[in-house]
């Protein structure tokens, strides 16, 4: 087919690494595949034999930084969040854009997630179709509110589909000056109205990229949204280190405990309470961190592909990314799930709706006796136990990269 595919990818790992799986099942039917990303993630996408541009926003930096922790702790009240949402990404947005500009040149298709729909404004420059990508139930339905509105349940049919506008609205009002001005100057493009560019989004092409044995299909979504199943990368060529396999050999499984990129307001802290309850339920650990501070019965890991390890653990704790929930599930291991923010608390709900896992614990409310209960649960659980693995089976039997594939031949030309 010979086309070239630009795919924006200006998240953290989690999103990159499914957005890498597509890329390289594009590449394998002729297609020549360039990702927009951070400059933490090269290393990923040249292993992945697909073209890089950089992006100089670092998700990371940015999550970790005061800023950053100050958007956190705001995420309760939606007003405060658009606002800190804004003024985080206000100094850093114009260069973005210009990037994202100058990466897509030549594109024959673009792809993007939601945030900011910029799919739509390269879309209209570059006069080639765009596919919005989604990593969490984020079209409007009345099952269930958006995965980053902060209600604690569903507030109804009206009032979930509701949530959807005052997420996407919010977010299109935080970023339209800088959006609107670049539209203007760089790309040579009118003004557009929030209103305006979210209905041209919702009506693009959808890729929803996960399971709809975890996310069953809304009936009142569109034929234009489009379940694909999760898209699963796995890294080539990766061999784990020789500590950690003595200590996968000499000792039960041991329970993963990692949180990605997000921090806790003390991380210091966090770690002596994750240590301390493994050791009040009995369990081994293999934790996120600086593998100085290993001990005998918690070793300490870099970055391991989580398809290699998370098979091998009796549990996995997390913070509930989508690349993260979707590595557990199909492993087939039970996850208990720390949510920080956003979406991260939707997938939390879902694994224990499921029942591959116990109540979550937000990341903020972690005690030593809390989280040891949970652990107690998470390990001694047959119900959950079997659940994971059913779906895991199920999960490693579809291929949602293909799928997404042949949903991009068949509705974009």
């Amino acid at each position: 087919m010979g086309r070239t595919v630009v795919i924006f990818a200006a998240g953290s790992r989690g999103d990159v690494q499914p957005f890498l799986a597509l890329g390289r099942t594009m590449a394998q039917q002729g297609d020549t595949v360039r990702v927009l990303a951070s400059t933490s993630y090269q290393h990923l996408i040249s292993e992945a034999d697909l073209e890089f541009f950089p992006l100089s926003a670092d998700p990371t930096e940015i999550i970790t930084s005061a800023e950053g922790q100050d958007l956190l702790a705001s995420r309760n009240n939606p007003v405060a969040f658009i606002r800190g949402m804004s003024s985080v990404l206000r100094p850093r947005i114009r260069c973005v854009l210009d990037q994202a500009q100058a990466g897509a040149k030549g594109a024959d298709l673009i792809l993007a997630p939601s945030l900011g729909f910029l799919g739509v404004h390269l879309s209209h420059h570059l006069q080639v179709p765009h596919a919005v990508v989604h990593f969490q139930p984020s079209q409007p339905t009345g099952l269930f509110p958006h995965p980053f509105a902060p209600v604690a349940k569903a507030a109804g049919r009206i009032g979930n589909r509701l949530s959807y506008d005052l997420v996407d609205l919010g977010t299109c009002l935080a970023l339209r000056e800088s959006i609107n001005a670049w539209r203007q100057e760089s790309l040579r493009l009118t003004p557009l109205s929030p209103l305006r560019l979210l209905r041209e989004a919702r009506r693009a092409p959808i890729l929803c990229a996960f399971s709809p044995t975890i996310v069953p299909r809304p009936s009142d979504w569109g034929p234009n949204v489009h379940l694909t199943g999760f898209w699963h990368h796995e890294q080539p060529q990766w061999n784990p280190p020789h500590k950690l396999v003595s200590f996968l050999e000499n000792g039960p499984a041991p329970v993963y405990v990692g949180f990605g990129s997000m921090k806790t307001s003390d991380p210091e802290a966090t770690d002596l309470i994750v240590r301390k309850a493994l050791r009040r339920a009995g369990l081994r650990g293999v934790l996120a961190g600086d593998p100085a501070t290993s001990e005998d019965d918690m070793l300490v890991v870099g970055d391991t592909p989580h398809d290699w390890l998370f098979p091998r653990m009796a549990g996995v704790v997390h913070h509930g990314g989508a690349g993260t929930t979707a590595a557990a599930l199909r492993a087939g291991v039970p996850s208990l799930v720390c949510p920080f923010f956003g979406d991260q608390v939707y997938w939390a709900k879902r694994i224990h709706h499921l029942g591959a896992g116990p109540a979550p614990v937000p990341a903020a409310q972690l005690t030593v006796p809390t989280l040891a209960e949970r652990l107690i649960t998470l390990t001694e659980s047959v119900a959950s136990s079997d659940m994971a693995r059913r779906l895991g089976s199920t999960l490693r039997a579809e291929d949602g990269t293909a799928q997404a594939r042949r949903t991009l031949n068949s509705v974009i030309r």
